[in-house]
């Protein structure tokens, strides 16, 4: 396959428009105070699932569904791994594409990604993060039962459909001067690079990766995909080890740099937006607004835009995190 460009982009807006939300950009007047900055959040926490996710996985598959899948294929139908979000998104997106769906999960994910993945009518296969090549069981299930996998991030398709989030908020606030976005494998940053690429091509666009997993931080810096173990972070779907062979070129051309936050500075943003915007946000989901608040001085008088990608958190958790117990 070759790598996305931003026609794929607005390809994936055409396909999933009427499938999609179109998600809110929000203000708040207490975030622009404390940044010196115009900040508007693109809130993909009200997106279908509760994430950016469903934008790439229902791109994907709808190429695949209905007509334009080899019956062979359509009946075992398709295979993904995920920490949680994406095997939400791939289940809710096959089931409404009548396909059939398998997601690879780490045993330790929240129960309620669990839940909502079994609940769009999903097969959970779990697996041990720490020990265990997500990657290799899916590939192996999808050799076994002709499935089509469909990864998380590095896949053109996926990537192109996660554009279509910076691609809306360009739409309704013009060109930026900044763009935040979180940053795990690199797919959602990708499709944001090549909209702001081709819609604000001033903007300075920053990845956000969690300071105990700055793999990312790290390939930039050597100019190559550098792996690294599983890291600690209460940011669960930033869990990943590497960049993609798609998604790591993408990044190195087009990226102004990439900024991490401690497990802290999350807490920190969780709270600000349950106490301030009325959101619940996942770890994950505010990664971008954390490095907003980290680096305000950076950001002072600009107009910055700030991906704030999913809410799929556990309560218990969540309530532990910002009650600070």
């Amino acid at each position: 396959m070759r790598a996305p460009d931003f026609s794929d982009v607005q390809a994936a807006a055409a396909r999933l428009r009427g499938h999609a939300h179109r998600t809110p950009v929000l203000r708040s007047a207490s975030a622009d105070a404390r940044c010196g900055a115009e900040l508007h959040f693109k809130c993909e926490n009200f997106q279908r699932m509760g994430a950016f996710k469903f934008r790439g996985a229902y791109n994907a598959i709808a190429q695949l569904a209905p007509a334009q899948l080899a019956p062979a294929q359509r009946s075992p139908g398709v295979v993904a791994f995920s920490s949680g979000n994406h095997a939400q998104a791939i289940a809710l997106a096959a089931q409404l594409l009548s396909v059939q769906s398998t997601l690879v999960m780490p045993s330790d994910a929240p129960p309620a990604k669990l839940e909502a993945t079994r609940g769009y009518g999903g097969e959970v296969v779990t697996y041990d993060r720490y020990a265990d090549d997500r990657e290799a069981i899916a590939r192996r299930l999808a050799a076994e039962r002709g499935l089509t996998l469909i990864p998380p991030y590095d896949h053109p398709d996926v990537i192109a459909g996660q554009g279509t989030a910076a691609m809306e908020l360009f739409e309704d606030t013009g060109p930026l001067d900044v763009l935040l976005v979180c940053l795990g494998g690199g797919g959602l940053l990708s499709g944001c690079l090549l909209a702001a690429a081709a819609m604000s091509p001033g903007c300075e666009v920053y990845g956000v990766e969690p300071e105990a997993g700055d793999d990312a931080r790290q390939s930039l810096r050597a100019g190559r995909i550098v792996t690294i173990p599983v890291p600690q972070t209460i940011a669960d779907g930033a869990m990943t080890t590497r960049l993609g062979e798609y998604t790591f070129p993408i990044i190195r051309d087009g990226v102004r740099d990439v900024l991490t936050v401690s497990d802290d500075e999350l807490v920190a943003a969780m709270r600000f937006f349950a106490e301030r915007m009325k959101m619940v946000v996942e770890p994950t989901g505010c990664l971008a607004a954390a490095a907003a608040f980290a680096h305000a001085p950076q950001w002072r008088g600009r107009r910055v835009g700030v991906i704030v990608s999913g809410g799929n958190v556990d309560l218990a958790a969540y309530a532990r995190w910002i009650g600070g117990l």
